[in-house]
Parts: C-alpha cells; sequence; structure tokens
C-alpha cells in the first residue's frame, strides 16, 4: 500500500492516533477554531474520514477569546476498557484537562480538569491505574516529562508528578 505524509492533508496538526474494534481514530490540533479537536477514522492508517469533533458545545470550552496564537493545543486519543478519552491543553486558560465517550460517533463528555501545569499531555492506563504525563515541570521542580497517577472519574492528582524523562536539555522536550 502505498502512503504519504502528512498523514492528513491540510490543517492537521499534532495527529495522535489509537486503535479500538478494527478502526484507527485520529484527534489534531484545533487552536482556536471551533468546534474543536477534529477526530477521524480510518480502517489502514492511508485513507481517513472526519467523522465529527471532540468539542461541540460552548459548555464544553469557550474559545470566543482565544488568542490566535492559543486554544487547543496537541490532543491524545486513547481508549480503555470500551472508552475513547481526548486529553489535551487549552493554552488560553483551561489548561489541560480531558474529555471521554462510550459511543465514538456521539456526544463527548463536558471537560474533566487535572490540575497539573505542563503541554503535550497523555494518558497511560496500566491495569486499574491511570496515569497523567505531561511536559514541563513536575512537582518537585525538575523540567522534562513528569508522571503522576490520578483518580479517571474526576481528575484528581493521587501522587506527585514525578520527572520521567529530561530529553537531551532545553525547556520542552
Amino acid at each position: 500500500m502505498k502512503y504519504t505524509n502528512p498523514v492528513i492533508k491540510g490543517f492537521s496538526p499534532d495527529p495522535s492516533i489509537c486503535k479500538a474494534d478494527g478502526y484507527f481514530y485520529l484527534v489534531c490540533s484545533s487552536f482556536q477554531y471551533f468546534p474543536a479537536i477534529p477526530l477521524f477514522k480510518s480502517k489502514n492508517l492511508v485513507d481517513w474520514e472526519q467523522i465529527g469533533h471532540c468539542i461541540t458545545r460552548k459548555s464544553q470550552l469557550d474559545l470566543t477569546d482565544a488568542n490566535a496564537s492559543g486554544g487547543i493545543f496537541a490532543p491524545t486519543i486513547r481508549y480503555n476498557k470500551g472508552r475513547f478519552y481526548v486529553v489535551v491543553t487549552d493554552t488560553d486558560g483551561d489548561g489541560n484537562f480531558y474529555l471521554y465517550t462510550d459511543d465514538i460517533n456521539g456526544e463527548w463528555s463536558e471537560p474533566v480538569k487535572v490540575e497539573r501545569g505542563g503541554i503535550d499531555p497523555s494518558l497511560l492506563f496500566d491495569g486499574e491505574k491511570t496515569y497523567f504525563m505531561s511536559n514541563g515541570e513536575d512537582s518537585f521542580g525538575e523540567n522534562g516529562i513528569s508522571l503522576c497517577e490520578i483518580d479517571i472519574d474526576t481528575g484528581k492528582l493521587l501522587t506527585p508528578a514525578k520527572c520521567i524523562c529530561k530529553g537531551t536539555g532545553g525547556r520542552f522536550i
């Protein structure tokens, strides 16, 4: 099969992909644009169909006053135990939060705030535990990729964030 780069042509930066039920699902940054976080579906990682957006209601996130260089950056999509999650940073003030849905073609939840700084967040599911990762400063003032356990139902931190990787230097690795 022949493929091209970028994965999706046009305005689809910072793609994140997960696989569930025989399909691949992709989300990407949408910055200050609403509806936010475009959602795509593919059987083969080459042919993509947009199936909606994760943020479709102002109650989820009001981007009316978002800066031209602000808004939604680098979402990550994950699938765990029949539920899809998208974790993202709103650089204009709401910080890190996630949304979830049990029906990929349906509505997404209201945001669940995670009281952790940093950018480029991700979720890791390990058995019954859920970990939140982001790139920035950990709970002890160390810069790099930090990891902490969270309660996936509430977004509350269960452990302090600890740096797990410093990269090769620089502010954001």
